[in-house]
């Protein structure tokens, strides 16, 4: 009977912790996840499409192409190449990933507008999120980690940073590198377990 007291006390202080968590907020993974998932990953962004809620940490052990992007770009025709590229690699481990960004005043619609002309124009079936800013002290956290660790943040639409399986930045490219031209950096990248 003591036992059972004690399960109940342990059970209805966790419920009150998880009662002061503000809705919304964004959370850190669990304990036993963080091992697994790379500082790089450890982000929650909301999804381009329905605003809910994505754990980066779901693309752990991926090779990863996080790309800052936009609607009215003249690189904008790169999402055909990076759409084919996620298409051509996705089931051995590829994942690109897009992130609108108004930075370059070239991305003026909500995330239902952007959401629909990818899909509409380009058929993006890779994962997108949130218009947020890429650079300076308002880029969201993951493009300020990327910046730290390649010492450049993006100069344009589509800069491109390629993270191993392990979550480590092996590289990233400017706007004027077409996707088709990672092809041979993210194939040695998915040949290594």
């Amino acid at each position: 009977m003591l036992n059972t007291f004690r399960l109940i006390a342990v059970l209805a202080a966790s419920a009150a912790a998880l009662a002061a968590i503000p809705a919304g907020a964004a959370t850190a993974p669990a304990a036993g996840a963080a091992a697994a998932c790379p500082a790089t990953l450890s982000h929650t962004f909301l999804r381009l499409q329905d605003e809910k809620p994505q754990s980066l940490c779901q693309y752990a052990g991926k090779v990863v192409l996080v790309v800052n992007t936009a609607s009215y770009c003249g690189f904008t025709p790169q999402y055909k190449g990076l759409e084919s590229l996620y298409d051509k690699y996705k089931d051995k481990g590829l994942v690109v990933l897009g992130f609108p960004s108004n930075d370059f005043s070239q991305e003026k619609g909500s995330n239902k507008e952007i959401a629909e002309f990818c899909e509409n124009t380009f058929n993006v079936k890779f994962p997108m999120f949130g218009a947020s800013s890429v650079r300076g002290d308002a880029a969201n956290p993951l493009f300020k980690q990327l910046a730290a660790a390649t010492g450049t943040s993006p100069k344009w639409n589509f800069y491109k940073y390629m993270l191993a399986r392990d979550g480590k930045v092996v590289g990233s490219w400017s706007s004027m590198t077409t996707p088709e031209a990672l092809e041979k950096d993210l194939q040695k990248q998915l040949a290594m377990q």
